[in-house]
Protein backbone atom coordinates (compact mmCIF):
# COMPACT_ATOMS: atom_id res chain seq x y z
CA UNK A 1 0.00 0.00 0.00
CA UNK A 2 1.11 3.62 -0.82
CA UNK A 3 1.46 6.35 1.53
CA UNK A 4 -1.35 8.36 0.14
CA UNK A 5 -3.25 4.79 0.41
CA UNK A 6 -2.61 5.19 3.80
CA UNK A 7 -2.83 8.55 4.75
CA UNK A 8 -6.36 8.50 2.64
CA UNK A 9 -7.73 5.73 4.99
CA UNK A 10 -6.41 7.69 8.38
CA UNK A 11 -8.03 10.93 6.79
CA UNK A 12 -11.56 8.84 5.79
CA UNK A 13 -11.13 7.47 9.84
CA UNK A 14 -10.66 10.64 11.85
CA UNK A 15 -13.56 12.59 9.33
CA UNK A 16 -15.63 9.33 11.03
CA UNK A 17 -14.75 9.52 14.36
CA UNK A 18 -15.03 13.28 14.28
CA UNK A 19 -18.49 12.98 13.17
CA UNK A 20 -18.96 10.42 15.73
CA UNK A 21 -17.49 12.90 18.81
CA UNK A 22 -19.42 15.28 17.28
CA UNK A 23 -23.08 13.15 17.51
CA UNK A 24 -22.23 12.26 20.93
CA UNK A 25 -21.90 15.68 21.81
CA UNK A 26 -25.33 16.69 20.90
CA UNK A 27 -26.74 13.16 22.11
CA UNK A 28 -26.17 13.72 25.32
CA UNK A 29 -27.32 15.29 28.70
CA UNK A 30 -24.03 15.27 30.52
CA UNK A 31 -22.05 18.90 30.26
CA UNK A 32 -18.79 16.85 30.86
CA UNK A 33 -19.05 14.23 28.66
CA UNK A 34 -20.58 17.13 25.91
CA UNK A 35 -17.64 19.21 26.30
CA UNK A 36 -14.81 16.14 26.49
CA UNK A 37 -16.74 15.01 22.70
CA UNK A 38 -16.53 18.36 22.08
CA UNK A 39 -13.25 18.58 22.27
CA UNK A 40 -12.26 15.55 20.83
CA UNK A 41 -14.07 16.53 17.38
CA UNK A 42 -11.92 19.90 17.55
CA UNK A 43 -8.99 17.64 18.07
CA UNK A 44 -10.01 15.32 15.28
CA UNK A 45 -10.55 18.86 13.12
CA UNK A 46 -6.79 19.24 13.63
CA UNK A 47 -5.84 15.62 12.79
CA UNK A 48 -7.79 16.29 9.16
CA UNK A 49 -6.09 19.38 8.56
CA UNK A 50 -2.64 17.92 9.15
CA UNK A 51 -3.54 14.79 7.03
CA UNK A 52 -5.11 16.91 4.35
CA UNK A 53 -2.24 18.71 4.12
CA UNK A 54 0.28 15.77 3.86
CA UNK A 55 -1.92 14.42 1.41
CA UNK A 56 -1.58 17.36 -0.79
CA UNK A 57 2.10 17.09 -0.50
CA UNK A 58 2.47 13.75 -1.08
CA UNK A 59 0.26 14.37 -4.48
CA UNK A 60 2.45 17.56 -5.47
CA UNK A 61 5.93 15.83 -4.98
CA UNK A 62 4.59 12.58 -7.06
CA UNK A 63 3.34 15.31 -9.55
CA UNK A 64 6.71 16.72 -9.97
CA UNK A 65 8.49 13.28 -9.41
CA UNK A 66 6.42 12.42 -13.03
CA UNK A 67 7.06 15.96 -14.68
CA UNK A 68 10.74 15.71 -14.12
Amino acid sequence: MTVKKDLEKALAAAEAAKGTYATFATSTDDSGAQTMFEQMSQDMERHIAQLNSRVSSTSETKLANQQE
